[in-house]
């Protein structure tokens, strides 16, 4: 196919893309939406590997836009802490693919889950294993009810992820070492919080998802050097940094 502008960051023709600056979180962000239309995935999201004693999914969520529906069951029964799929991610730096052909979808926990994530458009995921420049473990997971990617479209696509985790990880890394300077979606999400809203009516408001607001609201709270969210939107009213 010809060359297209997807969004400001990306230029694609055929397999190939010309990646343009990752400067913040949305432009990541939009990256991996545009992954997504690109190759008919329905969802993407960026996993941090836990170690053996953390039993729930909805803590490894780092960035998604997955229905929080499947996170919710997922973690209601229970089945992050004997899962061979992130017994997998933990162990190999090579992206691999979960559909009804593959060998891991026989396993019992597998097939739960696969249930589950089949009943929102994620018939077949594809898991793209990263880590951050002091080697911490992450993955990146994408879903939906596509064709298998061929091997062209995997490299593409895991090539586009990495560099996307990247810039990703710099990012927030750069952030933790500013403790005082809050970001334009962290001050949104504060003034929302100030405003009384839930973080349901947040997300629904600012089109991001729970996870999202909530690892907003987290930051700023580390940043400003809080013991909870109270303490940190009356800190932050204090600074004139919401109204």
């Amino acid at each position: 196919m010809g060359s297209r502008s997807v969004s400001p960051e990306i230029v694609v023709s055929g397999n190939s893309w010309t990646i343009g600056h990752l400067d913040q979180e949305g432009d990541v962000r939009s990256l991996f939406e545009s992954i997504c239309e690109l190759y008919a995935f329905q969802g993407y999201a960026v996993l941090s590997l836990p170690s053996r004693s953390v039993s729930s999914l909805r803590k490894l969520v780092m960035m998604t836009n997955w229905p929080m529906d499947i996170v919710n069951d997922y973690d209601a029964l229970g089945l992050l802490k004997t899962s061979p799929v992130f017994e997998r991610l933990r162990l190999s730096t090579v992206p691999f693919t979960i559909d009804n052909t593959s060998p891991l979808a026989f396993v019992r926990t597998v097939k739960i889950a696969k249930g589950l994530f089949a009943r929102s458009g994620f018939g077949r995921m594809v898991f793209v294993p990263v880590h951050d420049a002091d080697g911490r473990r992450s993955a990146i997971a994408f879903g939906g009810d596509r064709p298998e990617l061929s091997r062209q479209e995997l490299n593409v696509v895991t090539f586009v992820a990495g560099h996307a985790f990247n810039r990703l990880s710099e990012i927030w890394s750069a952030s933790r070492r500013a403790p005082g300077s809050l970001s334009r979606r962290e001050i949104e999400c504060l003034r929302l919080a100030a405003g009384g809203k839930t973080t349901v009516e947040m997300a629904r408001l600012l089109n991001l998802s729970e996870y999202t607001v909530n690892h907003y609201l987290n930051r700023a709270t580390r940043k400003l050097d809080s013991v909870n969210r109270v303490q940190t939107i009356a800190k932050a009213l204090r600074a004139g940094l919401i109204a």
